[in-house]
């Protein structure tokens, strides 16, 4: 934990170096077994022709003439974050004013709120939930692509219920799936949530893939770091994720679920769920994820977002290591089913939230993962 002083410094990213220095000795060790972190001071000059427009969009000249870079990089997983505040004041280019909800009224009446008869089925048939119909993707990026499409059109409109039963709806349609083809059994849950998300039907639903052969790239990168930390030290990676995490007041617990927000988002205010189970659909789990969901839309304004699960194929083996060496078996000790959320950025504006930094380098974020956890705090 954090020890106490009279000088401390403020519960900010920018004063990641001072929090990361007032740590444990045991504490602060972690911290850098698992990430690098440094700081650095960028210099301009604001000529006298700027200085009014600089006020009025970031508050001070001074702040812009020299700015401070954060930049953390997790060594386990290597991705890394650069934090600026100031990039939140930058000039955007702003499609239109129209009212957000109204915009998704206007597509009432597409194919989703049909499902029924607008919707293809999957070889095995629907499920069906309280609150949503399943069906099988027409435009498929694995053998089995399906979608849970939800009653509520509009998909920032939901409850804790609601949130249930699509994931619920989602486990048992990979079941389902697994039942047909055995062979299948990499189960990957997503929500874009609207067109800033990815989303090309605005109507509210998730998308759901089982695969076969080995898992996605980025769940298998994280299984094999997992796997590669655990040889090392001989510790648990998500368990020490957390606890650094939670000595530095950025994780708590919905329940027991344990709720991250992330030292390297892939974007801004990224939450990551850790379920107390290897499987996501525990009361637990989907608590801490409604509860990520609601403080999103209630208290940090977010409208646009992609959640993602992270989990172990549907039947891998429950021993530690198998003695006959038998092929292709994966080590998933340890692994707990994750959820991965993260806001994809304002919904009128015309620029993209990814570009090159994203896609090739580092990602670039504005928003403080101190912010963040407070948001979740108070909601849950």
């Amino acid at each position: 934990m954090v020890t106490e002083s009279q000088s401390a410094p403020r519960q900010t990213l920018s004063y990641l170096p001072e929090l990361v220095q007032r740590l444990s000795e045991a504490d602060r060790e972690l911290f850098y077994r698992i990430f690098d972190l440094c700081r650095v001071t960028g210099h301009l000059t604001v000529p006298e022709t700027m200085a009014e427009w600089v006020e009025e969009r970031f508050g001070d000249v001074a702040a812009v003439e020299t700015q401070q870079v954060v930049k953390i990089t997790n060594r386990i997983t290597l991705e890394g974050t650069l934090y600026n505040p100031l990039r939140g004041g930058r000039p955007l280019d702003i499609v239109s004013n129209q009212d957000v909800d109204a915009a998704i009224e206007s597509t009432r009446g597409g194919p989703f709120c049909f499902p029924e008869t607008l919707t293809p089925e999957d070889v095995f048939g629907r499920v069906r939930g309280k609150h949503c119909l399943t069906a099988s993707n027409v435009a498929k990026y694995d053998g089995y692509h399906g979608l849970v499409v939800f009653e509520e059109h509009n998909p920032l409109h939901f409850t804790y219920q609601q949130v249930r039963d699509y994931i619920l709806t989602a486990f048992r349609w990979a079941k389902q799936a697994h039942n047909v083809d055995n062979q299948a059994k990499y189960f990957f849950l997503m929500w874009n949530c609207l067109w800033k998300g990815g989303a090309s039907i605005v109507h509210g639903h998730m998308q759901m893939t089982l695969g076969r052969g080995m898992h996605y790239a980025r769940v298998e990168h994280w299984r094999r770091q997992a796997l590669l930390y655990r040889l090392a030290h001989g510790a648990n990676y998500f368990e020490d994720l957390y606890r650094v995490h939670a000595a530095l007041g950025l994780a708590t617990e919905v329940g027991g679920a344990r709720v991250i927000a992330s030292l390297t988002p892939v974007k801004d205010k990224e939450l990551l769920v850790i379920s107390p189970t290897r499987w996501i659909h525990n009361e637990d789990a989907i608590k801490a994820i409604s509860a990520a969901l609601h403080a999103y839309r209630e208290a940090l304004g977010v409208q646009s977002f992609n959640l993602a699960l992270f989990q172990r194929p549907l039947d891998v083996a429950e021993t530690t290591h198998p003695l006959d060496g038998s092929k292709g078996w994966e080590d998933w000790d340890g692994f707990p089913a994750l959820v991965r959320i993260v806001d994809r950025g304002d919904l009128l504006a015309r620029a993209a939230d990814v570009g090159c930094m994203e896609l090739y380098a580092s990602s670039v974020v504005s928003s403080d993962p101190f912010d963040t956890i407070r948001a979740l705090s108070g909601a849950s």
